[in-house]
């Protein structure tokens, strides 16, 4: 009985013989420019001194306080108050996942640790606004509007002369608000205004870009003209080719040979005149009969 009693006594003092380190805020929000207090709080059974060290988690792991020092990106804006740290004057870049390790020598189990997530809130900025100057009737386009700044991801509205635009069933467009797109499938000339995006978040007041004018124009006339007559003419190449085509397959248009070029027969007995028949590429002829040629003899079957 008073071994097991021994072992018992034994267990329990090794138990406690432990640092322990924990947090009273495992995740903290604050605005942009304000101080992050992180706190972190330990008990050691033996250690008086132990080590202290902050890491930020991010792709690898870097260190905040080391050997009782800050990393360059962390001296002079950071401070440690027992095991609590605090960073003055936070950004957008110091948000992310922070780890408290306590190291105690002289505890049986001589490393805790504690994590706390930091969350920048960053109010909206002016976002950047993509809107053409021009573009025809008929065609489709997509503006694009993106805040890169804001935490939480900005959400977007868009204006035509100062109207808020809404994207009902019977609308000429679509929009994102997430994604901060307006799109239209065909422009039509009521299209033309004044355009410009918002963007907003929880934390501080909507932000716009500067109204853009779009102007949605007929297609020159010279244009329409030059479009219409290369159409037309590639039209009637084609039809040209079509026509061709069914009538050598029809036997339409091939030609008979002169009677004086024919060869006679052997029973006749005479001697065979000698035939001139035309050879494709031959000086002589035009590229019309070559081309009446080829057809001949079959070089587009």
């Amino acid at each position: 009985m008073l071994p097991l009693l021994l072992l018992i006594i034994v267990l329990h003092s090794h138990m406690c013989l432990s640092v322990t380190v924990s947090t009273s805020k495992p995740k903290v929000e604050i605005h942009e420019h304000t101080d992050a207090v992180l706190s972190c709080e330990f008990k050691t059974e033996k250690d008086p001194n132990p080590r202290i060290e902050w890491k930020k988690k991010g792709k690898g792991v870097t260190f905040v306080y080391f050997d009782k020092k800050f990393a360059k990106s962390y001296a002079g804006r950071a401070k440690i108050e027992g095991a609590t740290l605090t960073i003055h004057s936070v950004t957008q870049k110091d948000s992310g996942e922070y780890r408290c390790e306590v190291t105690a020598s002289e505890d049986h189990v001589n490393l805790g640790e504690a994590t706390v997530t930091l969350n920048v809130l960053v109010p909206p900025h002016v976002p950047s606004c993509e809107v053409p100057s021009s573009v025809f009737v008929g065609t489709g386009l997509e503006l694009f509007c993106k805040d890169k700044l804001s935490m939480p991801p900005a959400t977007y509205r868009w204006y035509k002369d100062s109207k808020a635009l809404t994207a009902t069933g019977d609308a000429p467009y679509s929009m994102d608000t997430n994604k901060g797109t307006l799109k239209f499938k065909s422009v039509s000339k009521e299209d033309t205004g004044m355009y410009r995006c918002e963007s907003s978040n929880s934390v501080g007041a909507p932000k716009s870009c500067v109204a853009k004018q779009l102007t949605v124009v007929e297609y020159p006339w010279n244009m329409t003209m030059l479009i219409a007559g290369a159409s037309g003419f590639v039209a009637l190449i084609l039809f040209c080719c079509i026509c061709i085509c069914v009538c050598r397959r029809r036997g339409c248009c091939k030609t008979r040979e002169p009677s004086s070029n024919r060869i006679p027969h052997p029973a006749s007995g005479l001697e065979p005149s000698h035939t001139h028949s035309r050879q494709p590429g031959s000086e002589s002829e035009s590229p019309l009969d070559f081309f009446w040629v080829v057809f001949e003899e079959g070089g587009f079957e």
